[in-house]
């Protein structure tokens, strides 16, 4: 009744609506009478109106209606209409390459390496993605921890980190349990209703036995805290990953500049690649607010709290893409901060995150950070763990600090005059996709993917299997 409806009022427009029937192409004949000649452009378009419900319904119809309405430009338009609905802000893009690399779960299976993904059909895809419930997304950054749910557009709240957790001499359980059990309190929701999706920050980086038990210790505490609270299904996964993917990318280099280091993490096929070798820069936020603030002090200039230097970094700061040259011009800013007075900087607008290439500035005797990403590349070169050797040349800068306006064209021309031209051909360097909350932004896309659930996450039971298994293979 729907579709004669919607027909009747199709086939009384003028003409202009479209061209002449004969130049479509019509459908197949069968059972349905007078639909028969209704062509299959115009069908699409009847399909538009009545919706995905009586879309899918209309399949059962006959063969020639199953064709059609199985049709992909059908389901991606209500996939983007299911989507524009729900205030998501990831891009159409961003869907196809969450379904088309990541369906298989953690690790990716081989298929996205040549990118031979089956042929996806939008509308199962439209189905499975219509009955997740919304995930709890809790990316456990090295300062702050940003949480909030897979369904809304960005985190809701912000905490203290969980960073401490990672030492293995800490009661590890009853602090996670705290920090769990606090940011469930102030989401105001039970841990039994959503899986969640828990990012890792980068610690205990060395492929040795000891790094690798803590790291295992972390996040089989991290799966048995939040079985005991109820939680359907768990996803935990490295924060650096979940910022590769949020690029969408499944191979490269990310670098995360966090709290107190930078860490520069190759990833292949979406595997951390430890035995290439993390590097581990002792320079973060905090280093780059201490400087600003020793030279606001000696500018004599009075302010509140670390909240005012912070917020001058964020807004007036910058990396200069020659330093030597930018020393020479008038580089005069003024900003003024919520509930305080006007501030001017000028020198140390750029002084500040110049220590990331030049450390000794803000006397910490480290290696600069594009010795360290080249370093990284060279080792990833001399690998050869894969046939692709340009699986390492895209950085992804991450972190609230690498959001510094300059940063990415200054590291990318540092790169390239430190690494040979077999190395430096083909480098890219982006910055953060979505700022500080790119590894947020990572998670909400598997956890917004048709197969989230299946393949990856783990449940109660199968985690009990796996510690089983685990326990046995171990005597």
């Amino acid at each position: 009744m729907l579709l004669k409806k919607v027909w009747e009022t199709v086939s009384s427009l003028p003409p202009s609506f479209a061209s002449s029937s004969s130049e479509r192409p019509v459908l197949i004949q069968s059972s349905t009478g007078a639909f028969d000649q209704i062509p299959s452009d115009i069908f699409l378009q009847i399909l538009k109106f009545l919706g995905p419900k009586e879309a899918a319904r209309l399949s059962i119809v006959c063969k020639s209606w199953k064709l059609l309405v199985s049709d992909n430009r059908l389901w991606v338009f209500f996939l983007q209409q299911n989507h524009h609905h729900h205030h998501h802000q990831d891009s159409w893009d961003t869907i196809v390459f969450a379904e088309k690399h990541l369906r298989s779960g953690y690790p990716l299976l081989l298929q996205t390496i040549y990118n031979q993904s089956p042929q996806l059909s939008f509308m199962h895809i439209y189905s499975q993605r219509a009955q997740l419930t919304g995930s709890v997304i809790i990316d456990g950054g090295s300062g702050y921890c940003k949480f909030g749910w897979s369904k809304y557009a960005a985190p809701s709240g912000r905490s203290a980190t969980f960073l401490e957790f990672g030492n293995i001499e800490s009661p590890m359980y009853s602090r996670l349990r705290h920090f769990f059990a606090t940011i469930y309190s102030r989401m105001q929701v039970k841990p039994s209703r959503q899986p969640i999706v828990v990012s890792i920050p980068i610690c205990h980086s060395q492929d040795t036995e000891s790094a690798k038990a803590a790291r295992r210790q972390l996040k089989e505490t991290i799966y048995s805290v939040l079985f005991d609270m109820n939680v359907p299904a768990v996803c935990a996964i490295n924060q650096a990953i979940l910022a590769l993917y949020a690029a969408r990318r499944t191979s490269g280099i990310v670098v995360n500049i966090g709290f107190h280091v930078t860490s520069v993490v190759p990833i292949l096929r979406g595997k951390v690649m430890r035995e290439v070798g993390v590097e581990v820069v002792g320079l973060g936020a905090i280093k780059l607010t201490g400087f600003l603030k020793e030279k606001m002090q000696q500018q004599n200039m009075s302010f509140e709290s670390l909240y005012t230097v912070r917020t001058l970094k964020e807004n007036l700061c910058y990396v200069a893409a020659d330093y030597g040259a930018e020393l020479n011009k008038d580089t005069q800013a003024s900003f003024k901060v919520s509930g305080e007075d006007w501030f001017t900087l000028s020198k140390e607008r750029f002084q500040t995150g110049e220590i990331l290439f030049q450390p000794r500035m803000g006397g910490v005797h480290t290696m600069g950070l594009h010795q360290a990403v080249a370093l990284c590349m060279d080792r990833c070169q001399a690998a050869e763990v894969t046939a692709d050797d340009g699986w390492f040349k895209t950085v992804v800068l991450a972190g609230g600090t690498a959001c510094l306006s300059g940063l990415p064209d200054r590291l990318e021309k540092e790169l390239r005059a430190l690494l040979p031209p077999s190395i430096s051909e083909g480098l890219r360097v982006l910055s953060p996709p979505y700022g500080a909350e790119s590894a947020w932004f990572g998670a909400k896309i598997i956890s917004n993917m048709s197969t989230f659930c299946e393949t990856w996450c783990l449940t109660k039971k199968q985690f009990r299997q796996k510690s089983r298994r685990n326990f046995i293979s171990s005597w």
